[in-house]
Order: C-alpha cells, then structure tokens, then sequence
C-alpha cells in the first residue's frame, strides 16, 4: 500500500499556486471553459498537480461540453476517491487525489460508454505528460 502525501497548509501554499491551492485544497472551481485542458486532446497522461499520482489518460477524455476537462473513467481503480458533497444547495459526489486528497472536481452520471460516467476535473489539478 502507498503511503498518502501529508504535508502542512504552509507547505501547500509554498508548492501550489494560487490557483492551484485554491482549487486543490480549498476545494475552490475553475470558471468554465476557462482552463488548460478543457480543449486540449493531445495523447498522454493527467497528474494530480498537488502530488504527482497518475489520475487519467488521454483514451478516457472527450469533448462533454461542460466546460472543464471531462474523462470517463480514472487512470486506475485507486487513482481517485470519492464522496458525497452537499455545499450550494446541491448533492453530487467530490473527486479527490487518493493519494493526496487534492479536490479534483466532481463525477456525474450523465457521460458516455462504456462507464456512463462524466469526471469533471479543474485544469488547475492537472498536469499533463504528453506522450
């Protein structure tokens, strides 16, 4: 088993910009269509910006629209974690690194085959190794 990343909020601010702090540990969101990789396709792997942890691939992204980077599955059963969240008035299930507990985004029922699934994750907790 992987030991998880635990570092101090100081440590955080000194490692993540702001942006990056404010999404991944305060669980901030980017505006729409605002970020990096809502349109980017090029071949690779997405890593969590807070840690470095292999969270997509490339194959499981698509255009959904929604504004920000969407996949339809994780890079791997234990790349993420999820949990109900229950903030502004609504119930929806938070992504987080598993191995960091950076907030990622938020994972919907609504993407295509084969999972069904729409992972809508901040470009701001990525960090794309391009192949």
């Amino acid at each position: 088993m992987m030991t998880k990343v635990q570092k101090t909020e100081e440590q955080w601010r000194a490692e993540l910009d702001p942006e990056q702090y404010r999404v991944l540990r305060q669980k901030g969101t980017e505006a729409p269509f605002s970020g990096e990789y809502d349109h980017t396709f090029e071949p690779g792997t997405y890593h969590c910006a807070g840690c470095g942890a292999e969270l997509f691939r490339s194959e499981t992204k698509y255009d959904s629209g929604c504004g920000w980077p969407a996949f339809y599955a994780p890079a791997g059963e234990e790349a993420v974690d999820e949990e109900t969240d229950t903030t502004h008035g609504m119930v929806r299930t938070e992504v987080m690194c598993s191995n960091c507990g950076g907030h990622l985004g938020h994972v919907f029922p609504d993407g295509p085959a084969p999972t069904g699934m729409r992972y809508c994750i901040n470009s701001a907790a990525l960090n794309l190794e391009e192949e």
